[in-house]
């Protein structure tokens, strides 16, 4: 195989000339002639909300940017790609219209070999971004998911840009226009991966021989598996569907459970011999199967312990890749299994993360809350893309289509009218065009195009007529009940536990200074409420700031609450371990700008208390008391059984010893203690070879449930 001439690959990142549009402009600002002397430039990548002078435009907004002319070798092709217009596009080049994007996550490439040759004067390339506000957001049409509507996001913002990187990229004759890898099968015997690869053949003569090249190697640049298949380019869009097999693969583990080797799969279009297209990834093998929420990874069950997580930047253009990998190394370090991506397509960075760290991935499609009938073929569009982009990650774990697909036009925590509140009941029990329509229609794109995977129809829907429910979000001790409310409803209704996705409460951050403190106790809760997400009339329930004589001692006894309910919840839901609970995500990891929300993580990544009682309870072997009725159990998610194992619960200064076997991915029942309204000091501890010493207290828990149950 003969190599092609250099594909002189050009990055378009870096200064680009903007202004809003303007009367005519946007039909001038094409030209190649017309006069961008006097525009201001800002970041590509970047939003244009972040620069000063675009900080409170809406747009829409003209992007443009001259490109040194360099030749093209001859039977080369010429093509530029936007990894991410935020949120529609039209591309000009050299004056003349390329097409027009919509869609924030995924790429949209453009030939321009007709604009090339000859080289002569600079190019120019020029774009016209909108990002429109969704005005009835009960009936959204753009697909932006929390970006558009979110209470941990400030509402007022508008993520518009050219947000990912932009180049130019030089084929051979023939093109790999889309490429979609998934894992078919990974027994310890045999693995199996399935290409799908469309070529676009532009110009090339039909009688030219065409193939298509396929290696799967490993970690060490072993090969491990190679195929040569001829392809006919008797059409334009020719689909060659590619299998790979490997004996005895590598396979791929979560970071409890093992390993995480990956493979590189590398697709090569050769014509007449000389390399015309290539491209190159990383996957693993590994299987993920989810019956009824109930977890097994490589065919071994497990109970799965995540967290719900937002952007990492509210501005996510502008999160680095070190901070994007950090939020994966600290879930990791929090001892949790699993990231549910909250309906957003997130930044590459952290995807790749997630597979070298053995973090597996719950992706939402971004679609939040009430969407129009006109999102319907969109969405679908999106979808598909979605899964091309992303299916190859053996992160990936799961799909869901819509996080709560209910028509609500108001932010959560506001007082609502009752109108208001019977139509968001309506659209939750009843049937309605969101959840019966639209989300069937992305869920069975999602499914058609990745059958591997698990795909939830919609996230956070109850039983009601038609529909069995989903995964449930619960958040008592917060919107509803009391913080020990969780267990009890879940036993009267087990159904309603089999993957809780949503729980916790708000808690004030360490950083806190955008709520001006020294105001105490007159802060502006209304703005508070509109821009920073601090749902003032929750706290007056559960932590009410007019007990405190100081901002510090009520910004502590929140994030002490939000520990305390974080440690109970969790630990009801492991002792419903496969009976009926198959895992839980709790809501949520980490705040994206500065804001009062239910992540235990600050926008500076500084700690709140509940990130510590989070770590604790997620912990792989977990010796745990009931505090109602003082029942001990010891859950172990661990693959070794731990024979033998001592368990210690003090009460008080007196000690309880229990000696038993606990068997691996288990939740074992111990014994009982007596714990009264007189009880202080309660820790619980569990010694074995394996693993140590593990203690579990719980003097600030039963300091809450004695506060609560005076309430009451």
């Amino acid at each position: 195989m003969v190599e092609p001439p250099d594909p002189n690959p050009v990055d378009l990142s870096g200064r680009w000339q903007v202004h809003v549009d303007d009367g005519d402009l946007a039909r001038q600002f094409v030209k190649p002639s017309f006069a961008t002397t006097d525009w201001p430039d800002i970041e590509v990548p970047g939003h244009w909300r972040s620069s000063p002078l675009f900080a409170e435009t809406d747009g829409p907004v003209l992007y443009r940017r001259s490109i040194d002319p360099t030749p093209l070798a001859e039977g080369q092709r010429r093509f530029v790609t936007f990894d991410g217009i935020f949120y529609l596009g039209d591309i000009w080049f050299d004056g003349h219209y390329l097409g027009a994007t919509e869609g924030y996550f995924f790429p949209h490439t453009f030939e321009v070999t007709r604009f090339a040759e000859p080289p002569g004067d600079r190019h120019t390339l020029a774009v016209e971004v909108a990002s429109p506000q969704q005005t009835d957001r009960s009936a959204k049409r753009s697909i932006t998911g929390v970006f558009s509507q979110w209470d941990n996001l400030d509402p007022t913002w508008n993520p518009g840009g050219i947000w990912r990187p932009v180049r130019t990229r030089d084929t051979g004759p023939v093109r790999i226009s889309w490429l979609r890898v998934l894992c078919t099968e990974a027994t310890e015997a045999r693995g199996a991966l399935k290409l799908d690869v469309t070529l676009d053949p532009g110009e090339v003569p039909t009688d030219a021989p065409v193939q298509v090249l396929a290696t799967v190697r490993d970690d060490a640049g072993h090969e491990l598996a190679h195929t040569e298949t001829d392809v006919d380019l008797s059409r334009r869009g020719t689909t060659v569907s590619v299998p790979m097999f490997v004996d005895n693969p590598p396979r791929w583990w979560p970071w409890r459970m093992g390993d995480q080797p990956r493979v590189t799969v590398e697709i090569v279009v050769v014509v007449a011999g000389i390399r015309s297209d290539d491209r190159k990834l990383t996957t693993a093998f590994r299987d993920v199967a989810i019956d009824d929420w109930q977890w097994s990874i490589n065919g071994e069950p497990t109970f799965v312990m995540g967290a719900n997580h937002g952007p990492t930047r509210m501005a996510l253009a502008e999160a680095t890749p070190a901070e994007l990998a950090r939020d994966v190394e600290l879930a990791k370090a929090a001892n949790l299994d699993l990231l549910r991506i909250h309906a957003h397509v997130t930044r590459p960075e952290l995807y790749e993360a997630a597979d070298a760290a053995g973090m597996l991935i719950w992706q939402d499609f971004p679609l939040q809350w009430g969407y129009g009938r006109g999102a319907r073929k969109q969405a679908v569009r999106q979808a598909r893309e979605m899964v091309d982009l992303l299916a190859h990650r053996p992160s990936i774990a799961m799909w869901c289509a819509h996080n709560e697909p209910l028509a609500v036009a108001f932010q959560p925590g506001e007082a609502v009218t009752p109108k208001a509140a019977l139509r968001v009941g309506a659209s939750m029990f009843l049937p309605s065009w969101n959840k019966d329509v639209l989300d069937r229609s992305v869920a069975h794109a999602i499914h058609k195009a990745d059958p591997t995977r698990f795909v939830d129809l919609h996230s956070g829907v109850l039983p009601g007529v038609g529909s069995t429910g989903t995964d449930a979000h619960f958040y008592f001790g917060w919107y509803h009940g009391q913080f020990d409310g969780l267990a009890p409803a879940v036993r009267a209704v087990p159904r309603l536990g089999r993957f809780v996705s949503e729980f916790g409460a708000q808690a004030v951050p360490h950083s806190a200074e955008f709520m001006e403190p020294e105001r105490w106790p007159h802060l502006d809760w209304d703005h508070l409420f509109d821009r920073h997400a601090c749902q003032k009339h929750q706290f007056d329930r559960y932590v009410p700031p007019a007990l405190f004589d100081s901002f510090a001692a009520w910004q502590l006894a929140t994030q002490q609450y939000q520990a305390a309910l974080i440690q109970l919840q969790i630990e009801d839901l492991r002792r419903l371990r496969g009976n009926p609970a198959g895992g839980f995500c709790q809501f949520c990891f980490a705040d994206g700008h500065p804001a009062v929300t239910w992540s235990v993580l600050g926008h500076d990544r500084l700690a709140k208390v509940g990130y510590r009682a989070l770590r604790a309870a997620c912990r792989t072997v977990l010796p745990m008391l009931e505090p109602r009725q003082g029942l001990l159990h010891v859950a172990n998610e661990g693959r070794s059984a731990l024979d033998g194992a001592r368990i210690e619960l003090e009460i008080d200064g007196r000690i309880r010893t229990f000696v038993g076997d606990v068997p691996a991915r288990s939740v074992s029942y111990v014994g009982r203690g007596h714990l009264d309204h007189r009880t202080g000091e309660v820790r619980v501890r569990l010694h074995h070879d394996l693993v140590g010493t593990v203690e579990n207290r719980y003097d600030e828990l039963l300091e809450w449930l004695r506060i609560v149950n005076e309430d009451r």
